[in-house]
């Protein structure tokens, strides 16, 4: 139940197919306008030039789990307007959803349903830290992970309770409890007895369409205050309006490094600096990030002293020419559904090797992010897009997180073999302000307790660290 589950079930209900689609959702079915999430939803809703759009729908009743008699939640197949990724949210950040969530959606063009796909419902450890302004920030939600599917124009979802102690399952033939879809021993809209009972109150299904316009350009004339402000944050590195911060060969990144930090390194530093060779990187406005979206500040930390790696848990159905609208997808969950006030993660990595810039404040500095509760201090957040629970990553993505640490972590006189101690903030692993001693290149789950990056990945970190120290010349 709490695995990463992100592959196709192929389980097809002959009812559901037959049942006409509901309308599609219409800007009215929103939150309150008294929560953070509801004003940026009005700003973009003002602003028809801003590229992507959020449906955000309420979770009903839909039927009665035959073992345990509660309720299940979701939606009846209705038409949608189009999408690509989808996420559930609720009130309580600190709220967890015991139970399963699965959706199917309707392919946009073919007409075509898919099978039942598992949605991770663990996301609360990619998070700001406990107590932290971004952690405790109005409009901040709990959620699932986001769930690529690709363009779609329908969809269905279950959302069925974890079993009480003692509790029989009770699945029928499509993994749920009873009844067909969208009907049960109460129908559609009624409210059943105790259906809050056991789910997070508040419960909503987002609908994120990325978007599909990406800059031509430099075209500064052009270009927001808040997106020149994105660009100029890289200015040491790349001119400004720069689609992507070119890759450097060894010596050309050991110039740049003592240009930028020559004044701060002890004579040995600046003789015989261990820093790989700069990654080429596409930034924010290379992927298209709508800059008006995140809060306007940039927060940063201290040192890198280490990396957290990450799978996105979003399912591989992609094509790496699709990375940049499923990272325009994970700004646009994190920022209007979650509350956040950026994208979590420093930086991503898709299955073809390409590094795209996260969290604004330009990627050789310290920027804070929110991916590893308890941790985000002093480190920096690396989430290869996929899922790798039980399938392997990519040589490519493996070798890219060997080259973004090596240099990264040699701006910082880091040694991705060594280890290093982090000061805890929370969480379920470690207690606030207890010191821990982790790997340099850390798995999410050595922070918290998480089946993240999963486990074929994880397993490819020892791999990662000897390269990137290679890179270093260590």
């Amino acid at each position: 139940m709490r695995g990463i589950l992100a592959s196709s079930i192929g389980v097809t209900c002959a009812a559901a197919l037959a049942l006409p689609l509901a309308p599609p959702a219409t800007a009215a079915d929103a939150r309150p306008a008294s929560t953070a999430g509801a004003a940026t939803r009005a700003a973009g809703a003002a602003r028809p030039d801003v590229p992507g759009s959020t449906q955000s729908l309420s979770l009903g009743p839909l039927t009665r789990d035959r073992a345990s008699g509660a309720a299940v939640l979701g939606l009846a197949p209705r038409a949608v307007r189009p999408f690509s990724l989808l996420g559930v949210v609720w009130d309580d950040p600190a709220a967890e959803l015991h139970g399963r969530v699965r959706v199917r959606t309707r392919a946009a063009g073919t007409g075509a349903w898919s099978g039942w796909r598992d949605v991770e419902t663990h996301y609360a450890d990619h998070v700001a830290d406990p107590g932290s302004a971004e952690g405790a920030a109005d409009g901040v939600r709990g959620a699932t992970a986001p769930l690529w599917v690709g363009e779609s124009d329908g969809v269905e979802i279950r959302v069925q309770p974890e079993p009480g102690e003692g509790e029989d399952e009770g699945a029928g033939a499509d993994g749920f409890g009873g009844g067909e879809s969208g009907a049960g021993e109460f129908g559609v809209g009624e409210p059943g007895v105790g259906d809050d009972s056991v789910l997070p109150s508040g419960l909503r299904l987002e609908l994120v369409d990325p978007g599909d316009e990406a800059p031509e350009g430099p075209r500064i004339g052009v270009m927001s205050a808040e997106a020149t402000a994105a660009s100029a944050a890289n200015s040491a590195l790349a001119p400004l309006g720069a689609l992507e911060i070119p890759a450097l060969d060894g010596e050309r990144t050991r110039q740049e490094y003592l240009t930028l930090y020559g004044a701060e390194l002890t004579a040995q530093q600046r003789a015989e600096p261990y820093i790989g060779p700069r990654p080429a990187i596409v930034t924010r406005r290379g992927w298209g990030a709508d800059e008006s979206l995140r809060k306007k500040r940039f927060v940063y930390t201290g040192k890198v002293k280490a990396a957290f790696v990450h799978h996105t848990a979003s399912g591989n159905n992609y094509e790496c020419a699709q990375a940049p609208s499923l990272v325009r997808g994970f700004y646009r969950y994190h920022v209007r559904s979650l509350g956040w006030r950026d994208v979590g993660y420093n930086f991503l990595v898709d299955r073809c090797g390409r590094i795209y810039e996260g969290r604004a404040g330009g990627v050789a500095k310290p920027v804070k992010g929110a991916h590893t509760m308890g941790f985000n201090t002093d480190t920096m957040g690396i989430a290869v897009i996929g899922s790798y629970g039980s399938r392997k990553p990519s040589s490519s993505a493996v070798k890219a997180v060997a080259r973004l640490t090596a240099w990264k972590l040699g701006l910082h006189g880091m040694n991705p073999r060594a280890k290093t101690y982090l000061k805890s903030a929370g969480g379920n692993l470690y207690r606030k302000g207890k010191k821990v001693r982790l790997n340099v290149i850390s798995g999410h789950r050595d922070g918290f307790n998480t089946s993240c990056p999963g486990g074929k990945l994880y397993k490819k970190l020892g791999t990662a660290r000897a390269t990137a120290a290679r890179y270093q010349g260590r």
